[in-house]
């Protein structure tokens, strides 16, 4: 639930951005500003760190050996804050020469501003290596709540950047009240953290020079990061690749992908993340069986999440791009050229999801090479496809070759792990998706029907905007449980326990 509230909250401030900044000039710049400490971000630190540390925290654990892991655990916080703050502070200092390179033809004023905005967002890198630390050892305590809760305040803070800072500035510099609020969310949320650490140390800080098991995780890190990075290392390339198109379709891409990823970090990184610590637990005892199961319900879970999601987004891409980009700035055209691209983007939208779980339990059997063999012939594929797509599709071949692309890792992943692990019950998977889907079509055919019903009545007035949307919703998550309900699907039951725990 905190992490719906969060991603609410994330559109919330995308709608206003898009309201301030549009998708041209200092939108564009900013695009690029954040995206490239992201993507240092991905590759050396936060999720990279801790899908290689905790599988390995786990193992030590299962094994009685708490003191060692909590000394592993010491050692990487001493090397993350040397390492990453050492190339947060060179990433500042290079940033004149290198940040140009990807403003190819900008003029100098917005050149400029790309600079400054990523020397102020550098920091985030050295930050999130460490939130990414800390997640990773409270969520194999089993605590996951404050992890799910932390993004609420990165988002508030933000908000408060683009509500507060950025109106008191000048002219095309008040997008810098985005980069500190960005800035300033990631220190809270990494400050939020901490106190949960209370009573499960001492983690005595070190640089772990004679420890073995800081060593295996280094060395578990660089394919796991490659993988993971490459979820950035795709974005980055797709904007290089809108930048050919457009400055406009940079930032279309980048709010079309901020609404595609909302169901997947709502379900899938949800259920992923939950998921993680006990597959690695299940890897450490070599129970593969269990594992097999554990991955085998995932997916259908998140297919149950998501095949609807994917569904609704499609139908309705442009009344839900309207209500919360077309503001302001934000154009009729640029609306169109968004929704465009989020059609495209949601229908890789469940592979996605769900490959985002075999690649945790890939990491969890300490066999990060293969995912990252996957991730990188993936990159490839984006890249060529990207070339290809936007000859006749132009904007919206970015997005489309991106959900191919997702398709082929998900089923290159899937049929790999079934031969490292038992018990992938293919036919159960097939089964799920083909059954959300019929269920899906349900839904599409009340939430646009009530939609477009209500959209005549009650006009395209902010308010009007969310009554149809809401309405639609509401008539679609109806229709499609029912049909879930009436093809008795098991998922349903997950549903019926939480209802009973809620109570």
């Amino acid at each position: 639930m905190w992490t719906a509230v969060s991603r609410v909250a994330g559109l919330a401030r995308e709608s206003i951005a898009s309201a301030m900044f549009g998708t041209k000039g200092p939108a564009a710049a900013f695009a690029i500003a954040f995206n490239i400490p992201n993507l240092l971000r991905s590759l050396v630190a936060d999720a990279a760190l801790s899908a290689a540390f905790v599988p390995m925290f786990a193992r030590l654990r299962e094994e009685g050996k708490e003191e060692e892991a909590r000394r592993l655990a010491g050692a990487l916080i001493g090397l993350i804050s040397m390492v990453l703050g050492a190339l947060s502070l060179l990433a500042i200092v290079s940033a004149p020469w290198v940040m140009p390179l990807f403003g190819h033809g900008w003029s100098k004023e917005q050149l400029d501003l790309l600079v400054g905005l990523s020397q102020v967002m550098f920091p985030i890198v050295v930050l999130l290596g460490l939130t990414g630390l800390v997640m990773g050892l409270l969520q194999s305590y089993g605590q996951f709540s404050s992890s799910a809760f932390a993004p609420v305040l990165w988002n508030i803070a933000i908000l408060l950047g683009l509500l507060v800072i950025a109106p008191i500035l000048d002219g095309n510099n008040r997008i810098y009240g985005y980069a500190i609020g960005i800035v300033v969310g990631t220190t809270i949320q990494l400050l939020y953290l901490l106190p949960g650490l209370r009573g499960r140390g001492p983690f005595p800080l070190s640089l772990g020079r004679h420890n073995p098991h800081v060593r295996q995780v280094l060395v578990m890190m660089l394919p796991t990061t490659i993988a993971l990075g490459m979820i950035n290392v795709n974005a980055t390339v797709d904007i290089m690749v809108a930048k050919q198109v457009s400055d406009q379709s940079i930032r279309a891409i980048e709010a079309a992908f901020r609404l595609y990823i909302l169901p997947q970090g709502v379900f899938s990184v949800a259920i992923a993340t939950v998921l993680f610590p006990l597959l690695a637990r299940m890897a450490a005892r070599n129970d593969h069986a269990g594992m097999g199961q554990v991955v085998t319900d995932g997916i259908r879970q998140i297919f149950f999440m998501l095949v609807p999601s994917a569904m609704f987004l499609a139908l309705l891409a442009t009344p839900v791009t309207r209500l919360i980009n077309e503001h302001g700035e934000f154009t009729a055209s640029d609306t169109t050229l968004t929704a465009g691209a989020l059609l495209f983007f949601v229908l890789g939208l469940v592979f996605n999801g769900a490959s985002l779980l075999l690649i945790r339990a890939f990491f969890s059997l300490q066999l990060p090479w293969t995912p990252t063999k996957i991730a990188a012939a993936t990159v490839v594929l984006n890249l060529v496809l990207d070339l290809v797509l936007i000859i006749p599709l132009g904007t919206s071949g970015i997005p489309l070759a991106t959900s191919i692309g997702s398709l082929v890792s998900f089923l290159a992943l899937l049929v790999l792990l079934s031969r490292q692990i038992p018990g992938i019950d293919f036919s159960s998977i097939i089964d799920g998706f083909v059954k959300t889907l019929v269920a899906a079509v349900f839904l599409a055919a009340w939430a646009y029907g009530l939609w477009h019903a209500l959209d005549g009545v009650v006009g395209r007035s902010l308010v009007g905007q969310v009554v149809s949307l809401l309405g639609a919703t509401i008539m679609g998550t109806f229709a499609y449980l029912a049909a879930c309900h009436g093809m008795q699907l098991r998922e349903m039951a997950v549903l019926s326990m939480l209802r009973s725990k809620l109570r």
